[in-house]
């Protein structure tokens, strides 16, 4: 597997000359070498983030000194000395795993010997983290469990072959879809990076206190003077909401398009005289990032006395009266079926003629043989 073979990168030695093969007197024992013990306690490490700015975009750590104090000393220490500044990212597997850490890697000349250096400072702290899309672990030679250094890893993708086998010690919080975009840069035979990606600097700081979710704390009152502008590639569609009847639902929807979430999907289900849908997450033409994902949840059913006529803005869900997510969808005619059973959150005040627009695309079955983008969700107060 080369998810593995990607590891083993880090022991290879540059080739051996001839003149260092020729006889000569015997070498001194080498001193043993002192494995890195942290000074920092739990204390000091917890509640602790690391911010990796590199040359494709930031992403943000968490560390984990609970489960490898020793590891996240360690970086802690090489990262306010500056060892990771202008080091680049050596190594990629496709959606797999991305490798950097190296500080040889700051000398664009010594390119073949990447992946051999910072390593052999720290003893293993191997521990039940999951290798799971995500986690940070420290980089290993071959058969030599205490030997990890300042090179680390991180899983773009599950890699639970290496369960149990390496130390992880943190978790990319914020940006991952960076880490991903590392990940798919264009490798030699080898595995190393053909094109140089630098991490620019690696800053330490305190885990910043969690923000409320988009539109959690208003009012319904406060909801209610919102309005959402659906930019189609037929033309604008606007709807207002009800909050009063389904507040959730109105916080889901201006959460999910003030992030974006919306851009960049299509109307995915056409029924002439009942329903257009979309908002189905599937349809983007672009991966959520990790932000955007976090506010994709299923919301409890708030079905209520408003009737399912034209122009109303009602949420798509299975046959679970608690899967609606993100799929919605805009009544083309009356749907009495659907009442009391679907929850209504909106009304179409401006666009119904684009609306019809789109009602009228050809379809094959339910799905419209020519795409019909949603481009943006424009929020407006």
């Amino acid at each position: 597997m080369r998810s593995v073979a990607l590891l083993l990168l880090a022991c290879l030695a540059p080739a051996v000359s001839d003149a260092q093969t020729r006889p000569r007197r015997p070498a001194a024992p080498a001193k043993p070498v002192t494995l890195f013990t942290t000074p920092l306690t739990l204390a000091d490490m917890n509640g602790k983030q690391a911010v990796v700015e590199t040359a494709r975009g930031t992403f943000v750590i968490q560390l984990l000194p609970d489960v490898a104090p020793n590891h996240v000393g360690y970086f802690i220490a090489q990262a306010r000395q500056g060892t990771f500044d202008k080091t680049a990212f050596h190594s990629t597997l496709r959606m797999g795993l991305i490798q950097g850490g190296d500080p040889l890697s700051k000398d664009p000349a010594k390119r073949a010997m990447y992946g051999t250096g910072g390593l052999g400072m720290l003893a293993q702290e191997f521990n039940r983290e999951p290798v799971t899309r995500g986690a940070v672990a420290a980089v290993l030679q071959p058969g030599k469990p205490d030997s990890a250094g300042s090179q680390f890893f991180i899983a773009v993708s599950d890699q639970v072959a290496l369960n149990g086998t390496v130390t992880v010690f943190g978790r990319v919080v914020e940006g991952l879809e960076v880490v991903e975009a590392i990940s798919e840069a264009p490798v030699d035979e080898k595995g190393k990076v053909t094109e140089r990606i630098e991490i620019l600097s690696v800053t330490i700081r305190d885990t910043p206190p969690p923000l409320p979710a988009p539109f959690s704390t208003e009012t319904v009152e406060e909801l209610a003077k919102y309005r959402a502008v659906l930019e189609t590639t037929e033309g604008a569609i606007t709807i207002t909401f009800d909050p009063v009847k389904a507040p959730q639902h109105v916080r889901n929807f201006l959460r999910l398009a003030s992030a974006g979430v919306y851009d960049g999907t299509s109307f995915h289900r056409i029924v002439p005289g009942f329903v257009i849908q979309a908002g189905l997450i599937s349809t983007r033409e672009t991966p959520l990032t990790q932000k955007q994902q976090s506010y994709v949840t299923t919301l409890q059913p708030e079905f209520n006395d408003t009737l399912h006529v034209a122009g109303i803005v009602s949420m798509a869900r299975t046959a679970d009266p608690a899967s609606a997510s993100t799929s919605f969808f805009i009544c083309t005619g009356p749907a009495p079926s659907l009442d009391n059973a679907y929850s209504v959150f909106g009304n179409v005040v401006s666009g119904m003629g684009v609306v019809r627009t789109i009602e009228a695309k050809r379809v094959n079955g339910e799905t419209p043989i020519e795409r019909v983008d949603l481009i943006r969700v424009k929020i407006e107060k």
